[in-house]
């Protein structure tokens, strides 16, 4: 069975951010704030005593519990922030190519408006990997493509289940040499989206892109006239992290 596999790919492989949040709190220090006297210290006669009353040592426990509300609260915050920095970092990456990541984002009148710059001529290889414990057959349907800046172009991926049972899998990509990535522009793929494959089915993968008509304007691109753009199927299952933007993945 085959089938054409659509969606919009929207993010970028970049491995996690993790933040580390360490916060420390004696509340027993608490108590030298203020004026108030410190926890578990003895109650003395009325005469010549410190004039604290019952409720102000209520007050003072009150505060402290805000306290420790306030700092339990930060730590929740902080790790909601580490989840949070996944997929805008992935944005961030879309937007601007980092790390290789091809740029997506532009409207249809931007790319109908582009001007190709006819007199440079690039090749843009394909490449495909899976990692060892994803069972599926993937591969690019072409070798090579050869186009200009501001010239779009629709290659394709085939991938096949060949198991008995039905598996979700998710990919990521980058383009090589990493400083063209800020220039080669995705309209449509398949990346960051799961795809899931039933037992024995085939699927074509679409990628439509285009490289910027400024990458021939820039000099770190004079002598770069072949583009290679990879991707790696991983199984998507919880608990999978992607591989970090600029960093081969070591499939064994």
């Amino acid at each position: 069975m085959q089938r054409l596999a659509g969606g919009i790919g929207g993010s970028c492989n970049f491995p996690r951010l993790w933040f580390k949040t360490c916060i420390k709190c004696n509340p027993l220090q608490a108590g030298k704030l203020n004026g108030f006297p410190c926890r578990g210290q003895p109650v003395r006669s009325l005469q010549g005593r410190n004039p604290f009353t019952r409720g102000q040592e209520r007050e003072w426990k009150n505060r402290n519990k805000t306290v420790l509300t306030y700092i339990a609260a930060a730590a929740v915050g902080m790790v909601g922030m580490s989840y949070a920095a996944v997929p805008l970092y992935r944005l961030y990456c879309q937007a601007t190519g980092l790390g290789g990541t091809p740029v997506s984002g532009h409207s249809s009148d931007q790319i109908e408006a582009m001007e190709p710059v006819k007199d440079r001529i690039i090749k843009v290889t394909f490449n495909a990997d899976v990692h060892a414990s994803l069972q599926w057959n993937f591969r690019p349907q072409q070798g090579e493509i050869y186009l200009v800046p501001g010239e779009t172009a629709l290659a394709f991926y085939k991938a096949k289940n060949p198991t008995d049972k039905p598996i979700i899998g998710i990919s990521t990509y980058n383009v090589v040499p990493f400083d063209a990535g800020q220039y080669f522009n995705k309209i449509q793929c398949f990346c960051f989206e799961e795809q899931r494959l039933n037992p024995h089915e085939e699927v074509d993968m679409p990628v439509f892109f285009f490289i910027d008509p400024e990458f021939a304007e820039d000099p770190r691109m004079a002598r770069v006239d072949t583009i290679t753009l990879s991707y790696t199927f991983f199984e998507a299952k919880e608990g999978t992290t992607l591989p970090l933007p600029g960093f081969s993945y070591n499939q064994h």
